[in-house]
């Protein structure tokens, strides 16, 4: 039976963390890991976990729940603290406000994966954005193809994050490059997605929206710097003969639509 490790990094969260810790709370799939991974929060953050840790060891579900709280370099430093502390087949990052679509997300997500003894390398998805109330707003701008393999980034990060679950044993060694403040996460997949195709695992898609993505993450509210560093992840992974050609179609395309 396939364990997931869903990992949560949380820092002053209090405010949208709830429906973050419900949403995995009422997943109708048992073999759950949920690893909350904490900054040393100043607010009401820590309390609000450990009383959902204290109803886990009540019986109230059936999930296993450790929590982890120490100061850390940033969100990615934790996101690597979360790959080296899993223990499940698969693992996926659900940060605090971003929750699962419906009860069964995860057992749906589990009836994709498929027998025999190559699991995929990678189980994707599509995502909705939600606002602070957790409300929809709309489908995310670029959705995943039906075929996707490590170069269908270049384009763009077709996949969000959140919906991009990753065998573990591949992602404990591919760590996040703390280099990048903003998006060490579009690199982090691609070299999941190069790891997965030199072992020959397929990157399978599950054909269903399986995240509501909080509205306004960093890369949103530090566009500018976002656009920069992700030019530099393109370059690393694709060269810069590529990285310019496609940048200049962004361009032209964008020119176009005005």
């Amino acid at each position: 039976m396939i364990k997931f490790t869903v990992v949560t990094c949380t820092y002053n969260a209090e405010r949208v963390l709830q429906r973050t810790l419900d949403s995995v709370n009422k997943q109708t799939y048992c073999n759950i890991e949920h690893l909350i991974i904490d900054g040393v929060s100043k607010d009401k953050t820590l309390a609000m976990v450990r009383a959902y840790q204290n109803r886990a060891k009540a019986g109230e579900n059936a999930h296993e729940i450790v929590v982890y709280s120490e100061p850390d370099k940033g969100l990615y430093d934790a996101m690597n603290k979360g790959i080296d502390r899993a223990t499940g087949d698969y693992l996926v990052f659900l940060n605090a406000g971003d929750v699962f679509p419906s009860d069964d997300t995860l057992e749906y997500v589990e009836g994709c994966v498929g027998e025999g003894e190559n699991l995929p390398g990678v189980l994707y998805g599509d995502t909705d954005i939600v606002n602070d109330e957790g409300r929809f707003l709309h489908h995310r701008r670029l959705s995943p193809p039906k075929k996707l393999n490590w170069r269908s980034f270049k384009w763009g990060m077709l996949v969000c994050h959140q919906s991009f679950y990753a065998r573990t044993d591949i992602a404990r060694q591919i760590h996040y490059n703390l280099h990048y403040r903003l998006s060490a996460d579009v690199d982090w997949c691609i070299r999941i997605m190069k790891a997965a195709q030199q072992r020959h695992l397929p990157l399978r898609n599950v054909h269903a929206v399986i995240t509501n993505y909080l509205d306004g993450g960093m890369s949103v509210q530090n566009h500018k710097a976002s656009l920069k560093e992700r030019f530099e992840v393109m370059r690393s992974n694709y060269g810069i003969v590529t990285t310019v050609l496609v940048h200049t179609w962004f361009v032209v395309r964008s020119f176009f639509k005005r």
